[in-house]
């Protein structure tokens, strides 16, 4: 199933249209400049290097998230847009079933796994503590 587009589930039409967000209108959404006290934190120059990158979160129960990372509070839930839920019947299968969501917060209790899509030197880079 295409989450893109419009399709019927469960009896009801549902439609997701991508609405254009480009990175630097998110960054700079904030009343406060980021940069107001100096240059920002590297924890936080590392988390907007995530911004929009395709992210999968497993939960503790055995589902699985897939989607665009949009953001992340202090206590840690993540925020994902056009999210996708892959579960499946037994914890042993692989996953069988999905379903389109939308936007998603994942509390950080709850979290078990999270990856991102990215190629191998950038994910160096975000693990490099300096």
């Amino acid at each position: 199933m295409d989450c893109f587009s419009s399709s019927t589930m469960e009896g009801s039409l549902v439609s997701s249209q991508a609405i254009p967000v480009s990175e630097d209108d998110y960054c700079n959404s904030s009343s406060a400049p980021a940069d107001a006290a100096g240059s920002s934190s590297p924890a936080v120059a590392k988390l907007r290097k995530l911004l929009f990158r395709r992210m999968l979160i497993g939960v503790n129960d055995g589902r699985y998230f897939l989607g665009l990372f949009h953001c992340i509070d202090k206590q840690g839930n993540i925020i994902l847009q056009d999210a996708v839920e892959y579960r499946s019947a037994r914890h042993s299968s692989p996953p069988t079933e999905q379903r389109c969501l939308g936007l998603i917060l994942i509390p950080a209790a709850c979290r078990s796994s999270c990856q991102v899509d990215c190629s191998i030197e950038e994910k160096m880079s975000l693990l490099c503590l300096e």
